[in-house]
């Protein structure tokens, strides 16, 4: 079967890319291709809503299942791309399927990262990426109440908040010194430390895992690597992703740990584009930047693209976390920032972090602040330069720091 754009990956960047290419004008044929048989869900609420079971799956599509239909596009659901021949502009699915394509959106996403340690296979041990791994988990939480999240990266701790909210006895073992190491700095890692060791979490730093031990098959302990044995009824393994690129690469697309693209997300071979999770954008330092708003912004980049307008992704990333009653936005990337400021009284639970580099703005945390969030947004698009105690001085609003 033909499509004039076939798009692999049904996530929220393929969701967004086949709904703006119709919005632009799109004539041709469009397959939207994904591994899951459920049509097009949103992702962030498995860790937190969806989890603690106050939203039905239902509420949690992207678009009601009649929509797709209206719009002529063809949901391609339950198939695995295990080859792609460039050259004949075709995908190979497992089981056979072949589908030919005129232009080929690659938005696959990635796959939970798991542990290979002693035991990793027993049952009860669970990962956080799509509906079937919650749906998993929340079948095993009735009869648990001993938790060990294993990474404490934002996935691991709005896990940690929701199952806390259950009543569950929840342990977060963090190999690195911090949690949120890799995505914040310092002021933040502590402050969320110790929000969830107010709220009853076992926070333990410098923990590796060594392994698993059960009874009959199904979990039992978490063997650090002090050898020390933690109890757990069910442990969750949130320690980031692994790109789903294994087809693009072995095509011949250029890329390492997720597929280059340019500025316009295209990949190295023609009529194929990347967007989401998987594209290493060249113009954001080379990072993959795992987000709603990024998998968005590119997927509607592409859609003018093919339509005509050919469009640039420009846009300045953004994130949101909830956890027990914070609400996290950051805005920016901090990749390489030298400066550090607090605004604000993290005490009272509200206050931004502003991350410098060289003197500008480049991004800002802001818990339970949204007002900072909103007008910090304009500074890092402009790279404003503002002294570090004009900044910090929380009676100032920083929309008033542009003109100067």
């Amino acid at each position: 079967m033909h499509y004039d754009c076939l798009i692999v990956g049904s996530g929220h960047g393929g969701a967004q890319a086949a709904t703006s290419l119709r919005q632009h004008g799109f004539e041709g044929r469009i397959g939207l291709l994904g591994e899951e048989q459920d049509p097009p869900y949103e992702r962030p609420p498995l860790s937190k809503d969806y989890l603690l079971g106050s939203k039905t799956f239902e509420r949690i599509l992207i678009r009601p299942p009649e929509f797709w239909a209206s719009r002529n596009i063809d949901l391609l659901l339950g198939k695995k791309v295990i080859e792609i021949a460039a050259e004949e502009k075709q995908v190979v699915c497992a089981g056979g399927a072949t589908f030919s394509y005129g232009h080929l959106i690659w938005a696959a996403g990635g796959r939970a990262r798991r542990l290979s340690s002693p035991g990793h296979d027993l049952s009860g041990i669970h990962t956080i990426r799509n509906r079937a791994d919650v749906d998993g988990l929340v079948g095993d939480l009735a009869d648990a109440r001993r938790v060990v999240v294993i990474g404490g990266g934002y996935v691991g701790l709005e896990a940690a908040a929701a199952l806390t909210n259950l009543g569950k006895s929840v342990v977060v073992l963090e190999a690195l010194d911090r949690v949120l190491a890799r995505v914040a700095a310092e002021p933040l890692s502590r402050f969320y430390e110790q929000e969830h060791r107010d709220h009853g979490v076992e926070i333990r730093l410098k923990a590796g895992v060594a392994g698993f031990i059960g009874s009959e098959g199904r979990l039992t302990g978490v063997v650090l690597q002090d050898g020390e044995t933690l109890p757990a009824d069910i442990a969750i393994v949130g320690i980031g992703i692994v790109p789903c690129v294994d087809p693009l690469i072995g095509a011949g697309a250029a890329g390492c740990n997720g597929i280059d693209v340019d500025e316009y997300c295209r990949t190295s071979l023609p009529d194929i584009f990347a967007i989401g999770d998987c594209a290493r954008v060249t113009s954001a330092h080379g990072l993959r930047i795992e987000s709603v708003q990024n998998a968005h912004d590119q997927a509607m980049a592409v859609a003018r693209t093919l339509c005509g307008e050919l469009t640039p992704y420009r846009a300045t990333p953004w994130f949101w976390s909830n956890q027990y009653d914070l609400r996290l936005q950051t805005v920016g990337l901090s990749v390489g920032f030298d400066e550090t400021i607090v605004r604000g009284d993290p005490a009272a639970r509200s206050f931004s972090l502003i991350y410098l580099k060289a003197g500008a703005v480049i991004a800002l945390d802001c818990i339970n602040s949204a007002r900072d969030y909103v007008e910090g947004r304009m500074l890092v698009e402009r790279g404003a330069r503002v002294s570090a105690e004009v900044l910090a001085n929380s009676g100032i609003r920083l929309k008033s720091l542009l003109a100067a």
